[in-house]
């Protein structure tokens, strides 16, 4: 396996890949190549921390939200993106789910290393579906690894490539619970615009109205993430103690939020311990995720 230290681009750089990716015209694609990539030391900063907690609506904290260190593999993701072994362009690649496990949690200045992997073709009946696999590690006080932190599975569906290989997409997330209104947010156009500089994300579907229509969208969107992290930040506000140590959380997500709107939040608690949510439209009618969390006993994983 291809194995290479990244160091990362500037927005404009990553723009410039992005827009450049767009001249790939792959055939059919029957295993993506084995890659992973590193940042070998990344600090968590305790500023960006709190800028992520204010744009999210988590409460004020030095220990980072469940869905933060996703904003730790955003440079290796664009870069695995932009590079000649991913086969499709990254413009116009759909984020379809992910699945993330914490481990142990994540505080303001501790040192880890970041690590993406290429992973598993899906087939969907809307294109081709690939995943990529995301670790934090803790830095090692001495030799080895040092302890998953942190790890995640981006699920993307690449519209229009007919997939020759790979077991169907499951969609399905959590036991199917009546869902009951827990609350309810708003996000205001300029969304994308405050959520851009934090997550390093500025394609343009997200950033305003004119800029959304050149890609076939009537306004600007969410970036799901977003959407995601805003409606887990409602959710903990009302049982704070439900992600604090280890616990898992999986996301599909289904329709993209228009904006401006008013979103509403559902959810239930199922008999076996997890909650399951889904960010709906302010009627309740249309849903734009569904999302199933799990707090789990704290444990050290074994590092293979």
């Amino acid at each position: 396996m291809q194995r290479q230290n990244i160091t990362p681009a500037s927005t404009l750089s990553n723009l410039a890949r992005a827009l450049a990716s767009s001249f790939k015209r792959p055939g059919p694609v029957r295993a993506l190549a084995p890659v992973t990539l590193v940042l070998p030391r990344v600090v968590v900063d305790a500023a960006h921390l709190a800028r992520y907690a204010e744009v999210c609506g988590f409460a004020p904290s030095a220990q980072a939200p469940l869905t933060y260190p996703q904003m730790l593999t955003f440079p290796l993701v664009m870069t695995y993106m932009t590079s000649p072994a991913c086969p499709w362009p990254a413009m116009g690649t759909v984020h379809l789910a992910n699945a993330i496990t914490q481990h142990a949690p994540l505080a303001a200045g501790d040192a880890v290393r970041v690590e993406l992997s290429s992973g598993e073709l899906l087939a969907h009946d809307k294109g081709q579906v690939f995943t990529l696999h995301l670790r934090v590690l803790r830095e090692s006080d001495g030799e080895g690894d040092g302890q998953c932190v942190w790890q995640a599975t981006q699920t993307l569906l690449r519209l229009g490539v007919k997939s020759p290989v790979g077991a169907p997409f499951n969609g399905a997330v959590g036991p199917e619970l009546a869902l009951t209104q827990a609350g309810a947010f708003d996000a205001p156009a300029d969304t994308g615009r405050r959520y851009a500089p934090v997550s390093g994300d500025y394609n343009p579907i997200h950033l305003s109205a004119l800029s959304a229509r050149l890609f076939g969208f009537p306004r600007a969107i969410a970036h799901g993430l977003w959407t995601q992290a805003r409606a887990l930040a409602l959710l903990q506000a009302a049982a704070p103690a439900t992600v604090l140590q280890a616990a898992s959380l999986t996301t599909v997500f289904k329709r993209p939020v228009l904006l401006p709107t008013r979103a509403s939040l559902w959810q239930a608690q199922a008999s076996t311990g997890q909650t399951v949510f889904e960010v709906r439209d302010a009627r309740g009618e249309q849903v734009h995720l569904r999302s199933e969390l799990r707090a789990e006993p704290a444990h050290q994983p074994t590092i293979s």
